[in-house]
């Protein structure tokens, strides 16, 4: 793919992540979170396993397929890391510091991956021109925490930049396996690994809930039950794309900005609730972004 695509692909993913928070949540709702998680995988797996039977003969779907590490097939059990802190955070310090301790997170991730080269990733240089693009865009993650009318707990807000963290590690983590096994393979033993480490953690800490979680499922419309699922095919298919082909600092902002804009339209749309310093803030990094090109 060419690399200029990747960056306005990284903003729409991140938009599509917005959506996908609206029917995870949903479904969550109406029979628990660890239930919306494994059905999401569960629907991840049969999606892209179509996929790749569909489409066996063409290479870009099935590229040749390389020896990778052990180590590299267990993507998504960073995922249970990151919902784990998501829930604390939101629930001690409110969706707004949430969102934007996260969002901060995973744009010092991004950073850090640039300046070192971290788990095989690129290094790139830092000029004075993208040092004053950064500081724009964490000018537009002050606003968003400073603004936002929540009070701010040091350690809520420490929780989500550890969710925003491991976020971009785990799109790293599952890039590189990606750049071994194909995006669509990658794509499919991450929901793998994640729909073992869910099952596992559900039925051992919570199993009551879980079963009642299950016996709630029939009552979901389809479109709810399969919505997330489909949805975080297009996430970690794309994310695999793009990250190793743009700096991981530009790819962790547009994919932040694109899921801030998006969630405060939902937000309206849906529950009719407006933050402006969300918007504020996403459009600040965006500006910031521009800058370093």
């Amino acid at each position: 793919m060419n690399g200029k695509l990747c960056y306005p692909l990284s903003f729409i993913t991140g938009a599509v992540i917005a959506a996908m928070v609206v029917f995870n949540t949903a479904l969550g709702k109406a029979t628990t979170n660890e239930v919306s998680i494994t059905v999401n995988q569960i629907t991840g797996i049969a999606v892209l396993t179509a996929i790749i039977l569909i489409f066996r003969k063409d290479r870009r779907v099935n590229p040749e397929r390389k020896s990778a590490p052990w180590y590299l097939w267990g993507g998504g059990l960073f995922g249970l890391v990151v919902i784990t802190c998501n829930y604390f955070s939101v629930s001690g310090a409110g969706a707004t510091v949430a969102m934007g301790s996260a969002v901060l997170g995973q744009c010092l991730m991004g950073i850090v991956y640039d300046l070192t080269g971290f788990m095989g990733m690129r290094k790139r240089r830092t000029g004075g021109r993208k040092l004053a693009g950064a500081a724009v865009s964490f000018a537009g993650i002050a606003v968003m925490f400073l603004f936002s009318g929540t009070p701010i707990s040091p350690l809520y807000a420490l929780i989500g930049i550890t969710a925003g963290a491991v976020t971009m590690i785990q799109m790293v983590y599952n890039s590189r396996f990606a750049s071994l096994k194909g995006a669509f393979f990658s794509a499919r033993q991450n929901v793998i690994s994640g729909l073992a480490g869910i099952l596992l953690f559900s039925f051992t800490f919570m199993p009551e809930a879980t079963i009642s979680g299950w016996r709630a499922l029939s009552s979901v419309s389809p479109a709810v039950i399969t919505g997330g699922g489909i949805l975080a095919c297009f996430v970690v298919v794309s994310s695999n794309t793009v990250i190793p082909r743009i700096p991981a600092s530009a790819s962790s902002m547009l994919m932040s900005s694109g899921q801030v804009i998006t969630a405060v339209a939902l937000d309206a749309a849906i529950y009719s609730i407006f933050t402006p310093s969300l918007l504020a803030g996403a459009l600040i990094m965006l500006i910031g972004i521009a800058l370093q090109k």
